[in-house]
């Protein structure tokens, strides 16, 4: 008769050999697909927020940089590799689609539009910085179980 162990060995042994791997990059992706990806640890992406300066400082996505329109063509090409991933969201989905356009015009390889954008984000729960995200943190904004339970509510929709 065979132990326990032996199997727990042969049990695996049939399983596929099957590493998991982080949600990948998609032209148009959703704010559960960055979040995903974010909470799996993989940090090699670039997150872009086209909005004017004053809605950037007013609140944004957590790590997201400011590049208004006008400039970011030119000042993507000069301060990130085109082979990086990118994601980009602007004051509108249609905002959004024309600053990726921009970027693949540019030669950027790996873009995907936010769709939704930062309300998007806050839907599900994203972490936000900003003056009024600072004044306004919302009644769960420290209580990480709730968060979490709304994510997996929301994600499941």
């Amino acid at each position: 008769m065979e132990n326990l162990q032996d199997r727990i060995q042969d049990a695996k042994d049939a399983l596929p050999n099957v590493t998991p791997t982080p949600p990948g990059l998609k032209a148009e992706s959703s704010a559960h697909d960055l979040k995903s990806r974010l909470e799996w640890g993989e940090p090699a992406l670039t997150i872009l927020d086209t909005r004017d300066r004053e809605q950037f400082n007013r609140g944004h996505i957590l790590g997201a940089m400011p590049m208004p329109m006008d400039e970011l063509a030119e000042r993507a090409k000069s301060t990130i590799d085109t082979v990086r991933d990118i994601y980009v969201y602007g004051a509108t989905d249609e905002e959004t689609a024309q600053a990726a356009s921009r970027l693949r015009g540019v030669g950027f390889q790996n873009v995907a539009q936010l769709k939704g954008g930062l309300e998007g984000w806050k839907a599900v729960a994203g972490p936000t910085e900003g003056t009024e995200e600072i004044s306004h943190p919302g009644a769960d904004a420290y209580n990480v179980v709730s968060r979490i339970a709304h994510h997996q509510h929301t994600q499941k929709q």
